[in-house]
């Protein structure tokens, strides 16, 4: 589809500037003299400020669209840098880490209900999120290595002020090449006429479900705040951006499997969250296994995973309100990525944070059930299978 392509094409541009991130700003704040406490707090700020973005994001994609809230969230997001270019103190990256946070709120429930609604069929919706997932891993292959590079060559200021111009400029082309229906996101004619309500989003999911996202995030967290720290920091700056590259490349293998799709979305994500899990106590206890090895892996379980979470909750959803129903994942995956590096900065040097992420990963797959039971209440099936 041409309208799928040239999401994709946005969504790389846009993944490729948040992901070269993600190396240099540990670095970065122990450069201004920040303590890894306080890195930790100027993480978690972030995942905390997506909160109110969620919120708002929810409700206003289900009535007004997408395509205005993802081109505020990324011209936002690019003046933020340009501003973060010129930090001198902690406190003025955690101001504007916290602004960042909201921003970038609105970007991914926006992105993932308008690729969910170029299909009807389940199977077609599960193919776009794994195109989703294919896009945002090979932008997430090349840009930490790159990040760290530009670091390396031109410094922390050339490198946020290049990253803040290519976040405006996707999203000025945005303004012209991404279209959507007329009437997002709600309830058919047909649906209407046959008085028939759908049930609130709280009625159709429930609540336990949302542990998922919560947990990987949180384990997501306790990594970006501990791999960097484990390599140095600002002296292993290009090893730490080259070991997120490995975690991308492992979850390309798998979300180049499209043929996953077919399988049950809640089978996948609790296989998935396995892997993930392994994967940290193996960086917690397994010394003999190399560095490199189990980021791999931990990537391969990652690509499993977040397509199929995307489809579990279109599915526990009946394919209605997406926005709202996107909009709770993130904010799931908000309070996760606020806890993680807070607890990871609180415990370092006393305990491992990756065996802690671990234990809550175990403890989520033993919490939510792997199937949906019986008997879970669905939308109408006019509401199920039109989607506008």
């Amino acid at each position: 589809m041409k309208m799928a392509f040239w999401l994709y094409l946005f969504l790389f541009l846009a993944f490729f500037d948040l992901h070269a991130q993600y190396p240099i700003l540990t670095p970065f704040a122990l450069s201004l003299g920040a303590a890894p406490v306080f890195i930790g707090w100027m993480m978690g700020i972030y995942a905390l400020t997506h909160l109110p973005g969620n919120l708002i994001a929810g409700q206003g994609v289900d009535k007004h669209g997408s395509k205005g809230y993802m081109i505020f969230s990324l011209i936002s997001a690019g003046i933020i840098l340009l501003l973060q270019a010129h930090v001198t103190e902690p406190w003025q990256l955690l101001v504007l880490r916290s602004i960042s946070g909201f921003v970038l709120a609105f970007l991914s429930p926006a992105c993932l209900a308008l690729l969910a609604s170029l299909s009807k069929d389940p199977v077609g919706q599960g193919k776009l999120m794994a195109g989703h997932g294919v896009v945002h891993t090979l932008a997430s292959v090349v840009s930490p290595a790159a990040g760290a590079f530009l670091v390396a060559q031109s410094g922390y200021s050339m490198t946020f002020q290049s990253l803040g111009w290519l976040l405006i400029i996707t999203g000025i082309i945005a303004i012209f090449m991404v279209h959507e229906p007329r009437v997002p996101q709600i309830i058919s004619t047909r649906s209407l006429m046959a008085n028939e309500r759908t049930p609130a989003v709280f009625q159709v999911i429930p609540l336990r479900y949302y542990l998922l996202p919560l947990a990987v995030s949180c384990s997501q967290g306790i990594l970006f705040f501990e791999l960097p720290l484990q390599l140095g920091g600002t002296e292993g700056i290009m090893h730490t951006g080259i070991n997120f590259s490995i975690i991308s490349l492992g979850a390309l293998v798998t979300l180049s499997m499209f043929f996953l799709s077919h399988y049950s979305p809640y089978l996948r994500t609790h296989l998935g969250i396995l892997g993930i899990a392994l994967s940290f106590f193996s960086l917690a206890a397994l010394d003999a296994v190399p560095l490199p090895v189990s980021l791999f892996a931990l990537g391969i379980a990652k690509g499993v995973v977040y397509p199929a979470m995307s489809s579990l909750f279109i599915d526990l959803s009946g394919g209605e309100r997406l926005g709202t129903v996107f909009s709770l994942q993130s904010i799931a995956m908000s309070i996760g990525s606020f806890i993680g590096p807070i607890a990871a900065g609180a415990i370092h040097g006393s305990y491992s944070p990756y065996f802690v992420a671990f234990l809550l990963l175990m403890a989520v797959i033993i919490i939510v059930p792997p199937v949906r039971k019986k008997g879970a209440v669905l939308p109408p099936l006019a509401a199920r299978t039109n989607i506008h």
